[in-house]
Parts: C-alpha cells; sequence; structure tokens
C-alpha cells in the first residue's frame, strides 16, 4: 500500500508520535498551521468521510474524544483548540485517508480558509 499514512502507522515513516492504542495513532505535523498541530489517524485504512460506514461510528468518537485528551496533555485544552476533518482535494485534503487536525496555542480566525 502507498498510503503515508499507514506506512507511518507501521513505522516505515518516522514521526513524532504522541499518542497510540490498537485504533488511533497520533502524531506531529511536519508542517505545523499552529503551536500545537497534532494529526491523529484512524489504524484502519479510511479514504475520507465519504468512505465511513455505521461500523465506524464508535471509532470516529473515539477519536474525537482522544483529539480532547491530547489537548488537556498539550496544555490547549482549557484555552481552546480546533479539530478539523478536510474532505476531498477542494477542501485542502492531501493525504486520502482520514486524519483529524488538532490545532491550538493561539486564537484561532473564522471564517476559517
Amino acid at each position: 500500500m502507498s498510503c503515508l499514512f499507514c506506512k507511518i502507522i507501521k513505522g516505515e515513516i518516522p514521526c513524532k508520535k504522541i499518542y497510540e492504542d490498537d485504533q488511533i495513532f497520533a502524531f506531529h505535523d511536519i508542517n505545523p498551521q499552529a503551536p500545537v498541530h497534532v494529526l491523529i489517524i484512524s489504524k484502519k485504512h479510511i479514504s475520507g468521510i465519504p468512505q465511513l460506514v455505521i461500523d465506524d461510528d464508535a471509532l470516529i468518537g473515539k477519536i474525537m474524544r482522544t483529539a480532547h485528551k491530547i489537548a488537556q496533555q498539550l496544555n490547549v485544552a482549557d484555552q481552546g483548540y480546533r479539530v478539523v476533518v478536510n474532505s476531498g482535494r477542494n477542501a485542502g485534503q492531501e493525504v486520502f485517508h482520514i486524519h483529524f487536525h488538532l490545532l491550538g496555542g493561539r486564537s484561532m480566525n473564522w471564517p476559517p480558509g
């Protein structure tokens, strides 16, 4: 498989890992857009939001709870943080393996983009 994130999970590509369990892997983004920028990914290869199935509902909920735990660990939970999922090329998705961006450590503007 040529998926960048699958290779990171397998340890074929180095990363600065911050969290791992049996379903989820999280690491610092190599091109951070905020002082805290972590990517949280499913160990199950899912290309994106359109490929989610009902059986993935618990996994997505667990990813969101894990995002909050990581935000607490990195001391941005109390001041606020953003969790972003890009779906498709026009939305900015570059790696087609579902992933969640945890951004914090600065004031976020609205609207984004």
